[in-house]
């Protein structure tokens, strides 16, 4: 790792993403109180988020390292009611995977998550939008037959097999 890493901005975006993974079984259940303790802390991270954004660029690997760079796309990832903030980390991710330093399947996933919360088709299948028979059944997507022709060009694996991981035991 480069001596430039910022250990300080890399910590706080892990332990921005530890809440919200501690928090999100709420955001699935029938408890309304937990529900919005999991937004008030994905809303607070995507906050934080643009400020660090408009301070230090996008957090990439060289800022922050491997994994806080991936915990950043975390925080845009599920910041869904700021749909603004998810459309710029998308475009400064876009630069960032162009220029040979950033994650394709993260930019991908990024996409998909953005044209679901537009009400619109997503691309590469990454949206699940609930379980039907015990199968995770995604969101409507733009020319299924080719669906997992576009996931292999971002690095992604095809979908069945990513379902059959995430399916419920």
């Amino acid at each position: 790792m480069p001596d430039m890493v910022n250990d300080a901005l890399a910590q706080e975006l892990i332990d921005m993403t530890n809440e919200d993974r501690r928090l999100q079984p709420g955001a699935l259940s029938d408890d309304f109180t937990a529900q919005l303790a999991h937004r008030r802390v994905t809303v607070r991270n995507g906050d934080r988020l643009a400020e660090i954004i408009d301070d230090h660029g996008w957090p990439t690997a060289e800022l922050v390292g491997r994994e806080a760079a991936r915990r950043a796309w975390l925080v845009a990832q599920h910041a869904d009611r700021q749909l603004h903030l998810q459309r710029r980390a998308l475009a400064l991710m876009t630069e960032t995977v162009h220029a040979g330093k950033g994650d394709n399947t993260q930019l991908a996933m990024l996409h998909d998550r953005i044209l679901v919360n537009e009400g619109r088709p997503q691309i590469y299948g990454t949206q699940i939008a609930g379980i039907v028979d015990g199968v995770p059944v995604p969101w409507p997507c733009e020319n299924p037959e080719q669906m997992d022709q576009r996931r292999a060009e971002v690095g992604l694996e095809p979908f069945a097999a990513h379902v059959a991981k995430h399916a419920p035991a």
